[in-house]
Formats: structure tokens, C-alpha cells, sequence
């Protein structure tokens, strides 16, 4: 065994894998760029390795810089993590010619199963069922457009080399074929550096199932079973589960033995995935195999209690698998969500910013508990544009699948996140869901669910907005209705407990959510609080115990009912998080902001994030519709087309392709 592991990623991955590596002895190494120099992976790693800019491709992407650090830190091993460079062929091959072990499958694994076309080939070859589609190597636009009205729509447009939705488009009409495929390349081009495509029939109400598969240099092979990863968005994994809900044994047993084949016919060494489309009536296809861990492997530890982290380490320094298939069980369900910087109220555009206050449910080590964290930020930390913007990984395990839903809708409900937007809420809800709840799975359920998944906004309760005030009372230095007694009497001027000689007092409170305004008083009269709303006044107690990260633990009874919250205060933020929800509130401060001006750029359309200009569609004095593509911007390594919102002509271009542009900066001048 080696005795010294270079962890070549970043944020939860990295944290995952130095966390295994360490509690077996091994010294770890971290490597990191100029963004994330005091991110907590590095915190994590004995040591770390700074090489080079925020761009991955100036820093992670670089296998020189990556064996460069594996050499100053006198690194044995590489681990390349879930992206960036772990399957990448080239990669693998130079940490073999530099005599270090690559914690993964051979070069020629990679390589076989890198190109998704060439794996298709390789499967039909072997008897493994297709995706009608075109594989081959023909690449011009207008043969590739023959090929999808020859299928017949929808087309599926997927980057041969891509992965994690990257370089993916689902086209409807022939009409739209050219521009989702010219999208489509740009967008493979950039994450993979290979823009060549494949086309596939697009199937209706597909579920989306995967192998995971271990082989050693022994040339033992086995499957630890399935996971169902078919509810997503953008073509992004967003729960996983295992086992499959639904899955028989028969079907089990099939699916395992294909992968485990898969794996045999190209020498497979290490942890590999066989990723499989289901129809309803059970017939399933081959999709593609990703020679590497997934970030959804702990649903699979959490169901058969081996860490596969410590199988990495221990095949790739030639030790056997420690089980045979026949050893292998699964014991209860587990569910995973990842919890990413995005807004699911607005496509899920990713949210970027720093993380003021976070805080996770009580967790305990994976082997024996029912909650687990996989985490790569910390409070304080920044969500940048460089890299994708998942904050955690929340796994949860019950005894069979209502458990596990049930324990991860009240661990959402428990998470406490201030500073970015996140898809926390969105994820309770969809635990909740009854579509979800029954298995009725299919990689469409987001889109199918909508309208329940996506309610409209509702107004903030009195007890909501009641919770709110008593932490402004608090942060103002009160604490509780009732005065404060001391042992020792004090000068009352001095006591900040709204106490008033005359025996009245009162503060009016102005507070906004969305279009909504709720204008509030407190007061108090002698010993007695009331709260008002417009007309209506209630007795109103309340008690407010500060914490730590601008959190206070707050007690109401408004009306003679009770409600209690944590409330974190950030800014003029009030978010009150109760009942495994939370609500957002403004606080308004008139004096504050009678300086300010009226919102608008005067028909500009904006930057919705920090990100790079990669195409202009349009010229100055061009007359364009509703929805035409005015210019594509490329940040968290997607792309965001930004589209004409009316009727128009365009006035002033201000950036060109290539250019980088800051959050809300000003791209495209419109006349209606």
C-alpha cells in the first residue's frame, strides 16, 4: 500500500476522499487554485499544492500542474476524484510513464468506454441492447440532421465524450435541430474539449438506472446492486436512491450481469458505472459507462455497508476485492439530494455568493447511521462561477423506502442555509411529493410535477411575521416580553427591554417579500406586548435566545397559539425557518434607502451571473421577436442563452465573445 495519496479535485469529492485515506493511514495531499486557496478540502488534506488559476483549465484540468504537485509533495498515488481529469486517458497514461499509481481503471478502460459512441459500438458488438440512434463518426451538421429526421422526434443530442448533462440537448422538431446542436458542440467543446456528438430517439417516461461495478487485478469483477437516478433537471442528477424502487430480483440479477460483462470486455480495474435506460414495461438499454466513483456512490455504501473509497485505494495498490458477489446484500433504502446554489423558482439558474450561515442536521459516521453529510463548503465560504455550485450531498438510510423519505424530508427541513439561494426547499418539497412518494419515477417527474412542485408564493402568516419581529426585538437587545429581574437592582435607563416611564411604547416595522408588503407594530404597555397588522392587534409574548451565525431560537404565542423558529438575521434578511420551511422576508428601512434610485436599465437586458460571452447572435439596428436568441453566456460550466423578452430592435452591443462580464452588468441595449 501506497503510504502518500494526491486527492486531484476539489470541494465534497475531495473532502470524501481524503476523509477514507486518512482513517487508513494514508497522508494526503490536496491541490487547489486561486479560488478556493482556504476552501475546506484543503483544510481537510495533511498538506496542499497550489496550481494555478480559478479556471479548471488553468488549474484542475492541467495534468501537468496535477503531477508537478504530486511530485513536490512526494505523492505515491493520484486520485482524480469524480470530474475533472478521472477519465481522462491521456491523464492516466502520464501518471504511468511518471511512476505513479492512477486510482483508476487502465488507459485502455478509459479509452474504450470514453467515447460514447465507441462504447455503444463496442456494446452492440457484445449483444447489449441500443438506443435506436447514430454512434458513428460522421459529424457534419447537415448528414447529423438527416440521421435525427430519419429516427424521427424527439432526438436526443448528447456530447459523445460528455457526462453530468454537459453538451446535452433534447430536440423536439426538425426545425429546431441546427441551432440545439450548434449549442450543443459549443457546449462539449468547452467541458470536454471534443465537440463530436451522438443522436439518439428520445424515450417517453424512461427511468434512468445504473450498475455499479468493481473489478481488481485479479480479474475478480462484481455488482453492488442498482441505483435509480431518473429524477433530474437539465439532465442532472437531483436524488438517487437505492435499491430501485420497483426492481425485481430477475431484473436485478440481468442488469448486474451486463454490467459486470461491460466491465469484463474492456479489462475493467476499479470502480466503474453502468448507466442504463428503463421503459416502462421493463425493456432497458445500455446509455454509456463512466470509468470512475460516482458522486451518488453512498447510496450504494449506505445499502451494503462497504466504503468504496477504501476499494479504490486498496485494488488500485493490487489488493482483491475483500467480498464475492455471493457475499454482497442490501440491507434497508437510502436516499440522496443534492443540495446545490441554485434557484428552482428560475430554471435552476445557479446562485453564486458567500454562505453567511450554514448549518447541517446531526450526523454520524456512514457505517452505522442514518444521516451522513458529504460536504465541501463551510459557512463563510464562497459560491464561485468557476465550479459546479453543489453545497452538499445529504444521504439518509431507513429500513425500507418510506423511512428513508420520510427521515430525509424532516433532514431538509432541519438544514439552515443563508447567503445564496438553494434548492433545499425545492428538494422537501419533492420528497413530499405524491408522485414521489408512490415510485412514480421517470427522468420527466420535474417537468410532469410542476404545478405541485412549483406552487405559488403564499403570503407570510401573522405567527410568520410575529417570529420575525421578536428577532429584531432581540437583535436590538431585547430578549423576551417578560422585563428582566436582577438579583442586583440596576438603572433602568439602562435596560434594553422597552421599558418606558411613562409605561408606553412602540416601534413600527415595515417588512417585504416579492410584490408583498406588511407593514407592523409592537408595543407594549406596561408589562403587556401586542401585535398589529393593519387592523388587527393580538397579545403577543415572545422570547429570543441568540446563538451562533446570527441565529436566535425564538418562542411566540400570538393569540394564545405558540410557534417556535430559528431565525437567522443577514443584512436586512429575515429568514424564519419553521415547520421544515422557510420564509424569506426585507426588512424595509425608509431612511436607509430615500436615497435610492428606481430600479431599471431602461430596456438593457443583464447578466444573470458572472460568466464569459461565447456567441452574439444579433448586430446593432436588427429587428428581433420575443424568445430569439440575442447572445449565449457560458458560467458553472453551462451555457445560459439570453433571449429577446418583447418585440424589438437592437440598440448597443457592449461586450463581444471572449469577453468575461460580472453579475447584473449591462450586455444588450433594446428598443420595444
Amino acid at each position: 500500500m501506497f503510504t502518500t495519496l494526491l486527492i486531484a479535485n476539489r470541494g465534497e469529492i475531495a473532502c470524501r476522499i481524503a476523509a477514507t485515506a486518512r482513517r487508513m493511514g494514508l497522508r494526503t495531499v490536496a491541490v487547489y487554485s486561486d479560488a478556493d486557496a482556504n476552501a475546506r478540502h484543503v483544510a481537510a488534506c495533511d498538506t496542499a499544492v497550489h496550481i494555478g488559476g480559478p479556471e479548471p483549465r488553468a488549474s484542475y484540468l492541467r495534468a501537468d500542474a496535477i503531477l508537478e504537485a504530486a511530485r513536490q509533495s512526494g505523492a505515491q498515488a493520484v486520485h482524480p476524484g469524480y470530474g475533472f481529469l478521472s477519465e481522462n486517458e491521456s491523464f492516466a497514461q502520464a501518471c504511468a510513464d511518471a511512476g505513479i499509481v492512477f486510482v483508476g481503471p487502465p488507459n485502455s478502460a478509459i479509452a474504450a468506454m470514453g467515447s460514447k459512441s465507441a462504447a455503444k459500438s463496442l456494446m452492440e458488438k457484445a449483444g447489449v441492447p441500443l438506443v435506436p440512434g447514430y454512434h458513428g463518426d460522421n459529424q457534419e451538421p447537415e448528414f447529423l440532421h438527416s440521421q435525427a429526421d430519419a429516427i424521427g422526434y424527439p432526438v436526443l443530442i448528447k456530447a459523445s465524450a460528455g457526462g453530468g448533462g454537459k453538451g446535452m440537448r433534447i430536440v423536439e422538431s426538425s426545425a429546431a435541430f441546427a441551432d440545439a446542436l450548434a449549442s450543443c458542440k459549443r457546449e462539449a467543446a468547452s467541458s470536454f474539449g471534443d465537440d463530436k456528438v451522438l443522436i439518439e430517439r428520445y424515450l417517453l417516461k424512461p427511468r434512468h438506472i445504473e450498475i455499479q461495478v468493481f473489478a481488481d487485478t485479479q480479474g475478480h469483477c462484481v455488482y453492488l446492486f442498482e441505483r435509480d437516478c431518473s429524477v433530474q433537471r437539465r439532465h442532472q442528477k437531483v436524488i438517487e436512491e437505492a435499491p430501485a424502487p420497483g426492481m425485481t430480483d430477475e431484473r436485478r440479477k440481468a442488469m448486474g450481469d451486463a454490467a459486470v460483462a461491460a466491465a469484463r470486455a474492456v479489462g475493467y480495474v476499479g470502480a466503474g458505472t453502468v448507466e442504463f435506460i428503463a421503459e416502462p414495461d421493463g425493456r432497458f438499454y445500455f446509455m454509456e459507462m463512466n470509468t470512475r466513483l460516482q458522486v451518488e456512490h453512498p447510496v450504494t455504501e449506505m445499502i451494503t455497508g462497504h466504503d468504496l473509497v477504501e476499494w479504490q485505494l486498496r485494488v488500485a495498490a493490487g489488493q482483491p476485492l475483500p467480498v464475492s458477489q455471493e457475499d454482497l446484500s442490501i440491507t434497508g433504502h437510502a436516499i440522496e439530494a443534492r443540495i446545490y446554489a441554485e434557484n428552482p423558482d428560475n430554471g435552476f439558474l445557479p446562485s453564486i455568493g458567500t454562505l453567511s450561515t450554514l448549518v447541517f442536521p446531526p450526523h454520524v459516521a456512514f457505517r452505522n447511521g442514518d444521516i451522513r453529510v458529504d460536504g465541501g463548503v463551510r459557512a463563510g465560504d464562497t459560491i464561485t462561477p468557476y465550479y459546479d455550485p453543489m453545497i452538499a450531498k445529504l444521504i439518509v438510510r431507513g429500513d425500507d423506502r418510506e423511512q428513508a423519505r420520510a427521515r430525509m424530508a424532516q433532514a431538509l427541513g432541519d438544514i439552515r442555509s443563508v447567503g445564496v439561494q438553494t434548492n433545499i426547499a425545492f428538494l422537501r418539497r419533492l420528497m413530499l411529493d405524491d408522485a414521489f412518494a408512490q415510485a412514480d419515477l421517470d427522468t420527466g417527474l420535474i417537468e410532469r410535477r410542476h404545478d405541485t412542485l412549483f406552487p405559488p408564493a403564499s403570503p407570510a402568516t401573522d405567527r410568520q411575521l410575529a417570529l420575525a419581529l421578536a428577532a429584531l426585538l432581540a437583535r436590538q437587545g431585547l430578549l423576551a416580553s417578560e422585563r428582566r429581574r436582577h438579583t442586583v437592582p440596576l438603572d433602568p435607563w439602562s435596560q434594553a427591554d422597552g421599558w418606558r416611564l411613562a409605561g408606553a411604547y412602540q416601534q413600527a416595522f415595515t417588512l417585504t417579500e416579492g410584490d408583498s408588503t406588511h407593514a407592523l407594530t409592537v408595543s407594549r404597555d406596561g408589562h403587556a406586548w401586542s401585535f398589529a397588522r393593519q387592523a388587527d392587534s393580538h397579545p403577543f409574548e415572545w422570547k429570543a435566545e441568540p446563538g451562533t451565525e446570527g441565529q436566535y431560537q425564538v418562542r411566540v404565542r400570538l393569540a394564545g397559539e405558540e410557534a417556535r423558529a430559528t431565525v437567522v438575521i443577514h443584512g436586512e434578511q429575515v429568514h424564519v425557518f419553521s415547520q421544515g420551511g422557510v420564509r424569506v422576508l426585507q426588512q424595509h428601512d425608509p431612511v436607509s434607502h430615500a436615497s435610492d434610485e428606481a430600479a431599471g436599465h431602461g430596456g438593457s437586458l443583464t447578466a444573470p451571473m458572472p460568466g464569459k460571452i461565447i456567441a452574439v447572435s444579433v448586430k446593432p439596428g436588427d429587428s428581433v421577436k420575443a424568445g430569439d436568441t440575442l447572445l449565449v453566456m457560458e458560467a458553472m460550466k453551462m451555457e445560459h442563452t439570453i433571449t429577446a423578452p418583447v418585440d424589438g430592435t437592437i440598440g448597443e452591443i457592449f461586450f463581444e465573445v471572449g469577453d468575461q462580464v460580472g453579475d447584473g452588468a449591462e450586455l444588450i441595449a433594446m428598443e420595444s
